[in-house]
């Protein structure tokens, strides 16, 4: 070499090096924390003696790693060397709001779109001018300015922990990550480790995150899909369940904050009210939405065979519980957020919840709507963490088995459930289930390489806490039935199969763990020449079904980037295995190998389900267009039988997309195909749907309905939609609320002749008919969201003389009616509109009916009216036999204008002899009076009431009243009355004077207080706290108020943790069974319960309970009606004393 050649090679090394230090970021010295390993051991034996842990037969629970290496983690993931990986997150505390705690934002939140509109509203909401408004929201920077921008500083973590020394037990903890502080930012919720690279899921993406220096700190971030977490809803419903698909994909979801996302090539994918579970290859590339319609998987799994399994989190109703599903390409749960919160509040709307009064949310029932696919069945409260035994892990016991984590914010409540699943179909059916712990409170589990189960543990509550722990849970030594399996698994996860021979990564296709066969197999997808020829050869080698299924993904993985290389899993769809057809169409499919048509449509005539599912799948993909005929005979054969299969062919003629064959079988006598038609029509968004209105079948018109108003609407064929309102012989609610709503959304002369003449229409029912004038009381100016299923509509401002005029005719008639529904509609109709002509005949209807919600109603609308005898209704409405009517009357008080000298002789009265509804109805009136007028009265109450001259139930409302005055003085004079802070003392006005019925719907309703989710009333409601059948005889009403504000002071039997120093020094832990005046019955680890001599304890703390303090998340009058409500809850003779007796 000459030394010109030496001197340029040494200048373009020396370059090269050059560039790459440039470009390699500086090396930093991480985070860390360490703990000395024989304390940590002690650590480990005393934190499991001081948890009152179940655990099943034949395995053993026991500490990995301690409570300051963990700190609140959240997602949970292990690498092949056995270190853990936890996310952590600080802007949950901060950052990340809930929907439940700021109820004044929910239109606004159901109305956002996109990130960028929900960055928008931060920005407005928290304007730097509106500081002062906002000074709740901690000053995180320190600029003595409380706006959006302290929203951009909290960073979540991810940490990985490590057992240095090979003791058991973590040693320490390092901080990889410590990022994502944007105001947009939701919470890192989805964590998947991979070779090099580890990907976290934080709205509003998916980040792929890699050490480039070598120093454990995750320098480089990039994105590979935009747009996840729109909405403010409820917290925990970001981004999880990251997971590497047996495709070589990474799949992940997002709860029901939605997602509108943009793609890393410049896709979009639109669905911003709903849960999803999306894939793509791990550069972003090849982005699908594999399923929607979820409200909040968390995480889901592959079994053995490339199947998704997960558990729904449901939606906090009464009666409803979380849904076990099988998730399918293409599939729709049927959830959506705005049937959470929303046009719930509205008082220009309705309660019909699409949700719950379809029953959406149960297992297949003969009527249900088509377009969704139901649950397998009803399933366990509070779904997270969720694991598949991979094939060696735990012991042949656990083999098969599905791992579910209940997380209900209370150990001794919450379990980690063992189940399995037979085949039913397409689909699946449970075949067992078994709790396998309970007494921690895990969140994400994952089986390490050595086969046992690794938990994060989040300890006791919601609320994050600065600590937390990981947990190990395995057979014991005497169960160990699969140690030398475990062993060589253990080997083999570390194990370098870049360099090992082809011949030997074949052979690995057949072991029995399933996290083997897959290493083997993507290695051997990445030698596309040899690896090619070696998995070609496997597919024929019929001795181990998971050597040939590994082989046909491994295809697969080569033919997405070359589909000519699918080639060989053509022979296979003639295949003796159905199971191996089945895997071969789906490929084919997936990698849309056009020459497997014909094959496939051969398929949907197979006699096994799963193979004339896939085959369907594939032909939808490939957009075989003839594929359709065979396609419709595969629905006709199935008969509306199994939903999986109708699901596969629809979603694959939708995907092949031509209308007119599917439009043509309107007139085709079979059921089966016109619903499927239906179904196809409502995914092509076509507006020719609307020829199915005229359907024999009420259930297909009610299909077509559905598909026409809800979601994002097919705008064109809303007027065909509000014209079956002219068609007597239809009585479906859902079918005929839709199409009144439609009406009402059309919004033109024809539309509301039709809502007229419905409403005057005594063939449907009285509620119907109540919807449709409700309806045409806000014709001028309906509510935001839909009338049916709460999406956000926008605003529309008609004029008033349209309705008028059409109305003016028929007023008369239903004027004349009996029904209530009818009278209460018409009147608020009038009152909406404004017309006065009738007065007479409301104020006639008033005097003489005998429902006492008409006369209430029409005397409202008489007020609002500005009735000329207003005063006289007034005087009657306060002496009804009816407590809602002199309720109604006492509030157009302040309608009338009456001197100030009148009031005394009018209110004196009222706070005499009235009744505690009358006299809170007053002060609320008192309290919109000028200040001139109502001063005296006020000032008056005041001084009786600290007296104790008032009844206690109208105390609340004398202080809001008060309050409403903006005036000095009399706000002056009420501070004495009052205590500030949130202990049970400073709630003492909310004990008495509550509603029964709205305290029966802050139970049943409140999407902040959530009663329901966790407790039940007569057999309907949540398992997760106690029963309240009989609270009002076990507590009165100051317990009441004391476990509502402050739930940790006292534990219910069975539902909290206690610890106890005895009077010797020793520490005792356990469940509360029961405890009375002498001793405590606590169930710990050992088999009879203990029995503790309250002389005995020295001190006691119990443990945090997971009910939230109602007191910063509901309003005080709420507070006073559900204590009312619960109170009233007594199915025994009482058996408590000490309580007042006033109602």
């Amino acid at each position: 070499m000459t030394f010109f050649k030496k001197f340029l090679l040494g200048v373009i090394v020396l370059l090269f090096f050059s560039i790459s230090c440039i470009n390699k970021k500086p090396v930093e010295i991480p985070l860390t924390i360490q703990q000395d390993s024989t304390e940590l051991i002690e650590m480990a034996k005393l934190a499991r003696e001081t948890i009152t842990a179940e655990v099943a037969d034949g395995l053993e629970l026991s500490l990995w790693a301690s409570d300051s290496l963990a700190p609140d983690p959240i997602a949970l993931d292990i690498d092949n060397e056995g270190n853990v990986y936890i996310t952590r997150t600080n802007r949950a505390k901060n950052s990340e709001f809930d929907i439940r705690g700021h109820r004044d934002w929910m239109t606004e939140s159901i109305s956002l779109e996109s990130v960028e509109d929900r960055r928008a509203f931060l920005h407005k909401t928290f304007a730097p001018e509106f500081s002062k408004e906002n000074e709740w929201l901690p000053d995180l920077n320190n600029d003595s300015i409380h706006d959006w921008q302290d929203l951009a500083v909290e960073q979540d973590e991810i940490w990985m922990l490590q057992d240095t020394d090979n003791d058991g037990i973590a040693d320490i903890s390092t901080q990889i990550m410590n990022d994502f502080s944007d105001e947009i930012n939701d919470v890192a919720g989805a964590l998947l480790v991979r070779d090099n690279d580890v990907f976290v899921g934080i709205g509003p993406g998916m980040y792929r995150l890699t050490d480039t220096n070598g120093d454990k700190i995750l320098d480089e971030k990039t994105s590979i899909a935009e747009g996840f977490a729109v909405h403010i809803g409820f917290s925990g419903h970001g981004m999880s369940g990251a997971i590497e698909g047996p495709d070589g994909k990474i799949y992940w979801g997002i709860g029901d904050i939605g997602a509108n996302i943009t793609t890393v090539d410049g896709e979009n994918h639109k669905y911003p009210n709903e849960g999803v579970i999306v894939r793509s290859n791990p550069d972003g590339s090849d982005f699908e939405v594999f399923a929607h319609g979820l409200r909040n998987t968390h995480e889901f799994v592959f079994d053995a065979y490339g199947n998704i399994i997960s558990s729904d989190n449901d939606g906090d109703h009464k009666g409803e519980s979380e849904r076990l599903v099988h998730i399918v390409e293409g599939s729709d749960a049927g959830w959506r957020a705005n049937w959470q919160y929303g046009k719930y509040t509205d008082p220009k709307n309705n309660g019909y919840n699409v949700w719950m009064d379809e029953k959406l949310f149960t297992p297949h029932w003969d009527g249900q709507a088509a377009y969704i696919i139901p649950p397998i069945q009803n399933f366990h409260n509070g779904p997270t963490g969720m694991r598949y035994n991979p094939g060696t892990a735990l012991g042949k016991k656990w083999m098969d088995k599905f791992f579910l984590v209940e997380f209900v914010g209370d150990p001794s409540r919450s379990h980690i459930w063992s189940f399995d699943l037979k085949p039913k179909g397409a689909s699946f059916e449970l075949k067992s289930e078994e709790s396998i712990l309970s007494g921690v409170l895990p969140t994400g589990i994952d089986f390490g390489p050595d086969g046992a189960l690794y938990l994060a543990d989040w300890v006791n509550g919601w609320g994050t806490k600065n600590y937390g722990r990981v947990w190990k849970l395995d057979v014991t030594d005497q169960t160990n039935d699969l140690e030398q399996e475990r062993l060589e698994t253990q080997r083999l996860m570390t194990h370098n199969y870049e360099d090992d021979k082809t011949d030997n990564l074949i052979k690995l296709l057949s072991y029995d763990d399933m996290r083997i066969r897959q290493k083997a197999q993507f290695e051997l997808a990445k030698r596309t020449f040899w690896g090619y020829r070696a998995l070609e050869k496997a597919l024929t080698e019929e001795e181990n079904q998971f050597a040939r299924i590994h082989a046909i993904w491994g295809i697969g993985q080569i033919a997405a980037k070359d589909v000519d290389d699918a080639e060989p899993l053509l022979n296979l769809l003639s295949d003796e295995d159905a199971e191996i057809i089945a895997q071969s169409a789906k490929v084919l499919g997936d990698v849309r190998y056009g020459n497997a048509a014909d094959s496939l449509i051969a398929l949907t005539t197979h006699q096994n389900d799963r193979v004339k599912f896939y085959a369907a799948q594939a032909l939808g993909r490939l957009k075989h267009e003839n594929a359709i005929e065979p396609l419709l005979a595969m629905i006709e054969a199935n008969n509306d039988q199994d939903l999986y299969l109708r699901h596969a062919a629809v979603l694959a003629l939708a995907r092949i997309g031509k209308a007119e064959p599917i439009l043509a079988l309107a007139n085709n006598e079979n059921r089966s195909l016109r619903i499927a038609a239906v179904l196809v029509l409502r995914k092509l968004q076509d507006p020719k749907i609307s020829i199915f209105l005229s359907d024999k079948d009420e259930y297909i018109v009610t299909e077509a309905a559905r598909a026409i108003n809800d979601d994002l609407s097919i705008e064109a064929a809303l007027p065909a939609l509000a014209a079956t309102l002219n068609n007597e012989k239809f009585t479906s609610e859902p079918l005929l609320r839709r199409a009144i709503n439609a009406a009402l959304r059309v919004g033109g002369d024809e539309q509301l002749d039709f809502l007229i003449n419905f409403a005057k229409r005594k063939s449907v029912s009285s509620d119907l008919r109540g919807e449709a004038l409700a309806a045409l009381g806000t014709w001028n100016n309906p509510s935001l969201l839909d009338r049916v299923d709460g999406r956000y509509r926008g605003e529309i401002i008609r004029q008033n003389g349209q309705l008028e005029e059409k109305i003016r005719k028929d007023i008369p008639s239903f004027l004349n009616e009996r029904q209530p529904e009818i009278l209460i509609g018409i009147s608020k109709t009038l009152s909406a509109v404004g017309i006065t002509d009738y007065n007479n005949e409301l104020f006639s209807i008033f005097r003489y009916n005998k429902s006492a919600e008409v006369r209430a109603t029409v005397l409202n609308s008489l007020g609002q009216l500005k009735f000329e005898q207003m005063e006289t209704a007034m005087s009657i409405g306060m002496k009804d036999s009816n407590e809602e009517v002199r309720t109604a009357a006492v509030g157009l008080l302040a309608q009338l204008n009456i001197p100030k000298e009148k009031l005394p002789s009018i209110v004196d009265p009222i706070f005499k002899r009235g009744s505690i509804s009358e006299q809170q109805r007053m002060l609320n009136v008192l309290g919109d009076l000028p200040v001139e007028n109502s001063n005296a009265l006020l000032s008056s109450l005041i001084n009786k009431a600290s007296k104790d001259q008032l009844k206690q139930g109208i105390l609340l409302d004398l202080m809001e009243s008060v309050n409403a005055t903006e005036n000095p003085k009399l706000i002056a004079q009420l501070d004495k009355l009052k205590e500030a802070g949130y202990s049970a003392d400073s709630f003492q006005e909310t004990l008495y004077g509550g509603n029964w019925w709205a305290g029966r719907s802050v139970f049943n309703n409140n999407p902040t207080a959530q009663c329901v989710r966790c407790h039940s009333v007569n057999g309907s409601g949540g398992e997760v706290g106690p029963k309240l059948d009989n609270i009002g005889n076990i507590l009165n009403r100051q317990q009441l108020l004391e476990a509502l504000i402050e739930p940790s002071i006292r534990l219910a039997p069975g539902y909290g943790t206690v610890t106890i120093t005895l009077k010797d020094g020793q520490k005792v832990q356990g469940v509360l069974i029961e405890e009375n005046d002498k001793e405590l019955l606590l169930r710990t680890s050992e088999a009879e319960p203990l029995r503790v001599p309250l002389m005995r304890i020295a001190s006691r703390e119990n443990s945090m309970s997971a009910m939230p303090a109602m007191g910063r998340m509901i309003s005080r009058r709420e507070l006073r009606d559900l204590i009312e409500y619960l109170g009233s809850l007594r199915n025994k003779k009482r058996v408590i004393e000490g309580e007042d007796k006033e109602v």
